[in-house]
């Protein structure tokens, strides 16, 4: 019962997230860039590469703490910040509720790099940008020793996420809704 109870709960959690998913809750736009330098700082030291494919990005998106909790219901909550050669242009926020199997919570950093000027323009002009619906996103693997799975590196937006604090079965990013945001 203790379970169903929790389910509940968190279900309405989840759908007030959604419904309120344009209201920002968010730091305030110094405390989320300062979050974003230590990110970036963190992807250049974990991820084999990093710098070469930063210089490449058109821009990058950077959520440096997405949480991320469910049990048959779950939801996924985090702000972050588009940067544009090395300067933010605009704060976001992503947003997910699922239905499904899935079981735990885990905090992780999500790095969007956008390749082409194509896939940016469309981000940048969307109002609620969903992935895997409104473009397609490549989950690029990094390995034990750093090394980057290559084969997805071409894609036109390409995501990595790293520092999966928790346990929590169900790791996509499809379905992810990003919406602009203007802390203060």
């Amino acid at each position: 019962m203790k379970i169903y109870n929790f389910a509940r709960i968190l279900g309405f959690v989840v759908l007030g997230m959604l419904i309120f998913s344009n209201v920002s809750y968010a730091k305030s736009a110094r405390e989320i860039d300062a979050s974003v330098d230590t990110a970036l700082a963190r992807f250049n030291k974990e991820v084999y590469g990093a710098k070469g494919l930063l210089r490449k990005a058109k821009g990058v998106l950077v959520f440096p703490k997405v949480i991320k909790a469910g049990i048959g219901l779950g939801g996924e909550y985090g702000t972050g910040a588009l940067r544009i050669k090395g300067k933010t242009v605009d704060y976001y926020n992503t947003i997910t509720g699922s239905i499904g199997f899935q079981l735990g919570g885990q905090v992780k950093a999500l790095y969007l790099l956008f390749m082409d000027d194509y896939a940016l323009k469309n981000f940048r002009m969307s109002k609620g940008w969903k992935a895997g619906v409104d473009g397609s996103v490549a989950l690029v693997t990094n390995g034990a020793d750093g090394s980057v799975d290559t084969t997805k590196s071409n894609a036109p937006i390409i995501a990595f996420v790293l520092g999966q604090k928790g346990l929590m079965y169900n790791l996509t990013l499809e379905g992810s809704k990003f919406n602009k945001i203007n802390p203060k």
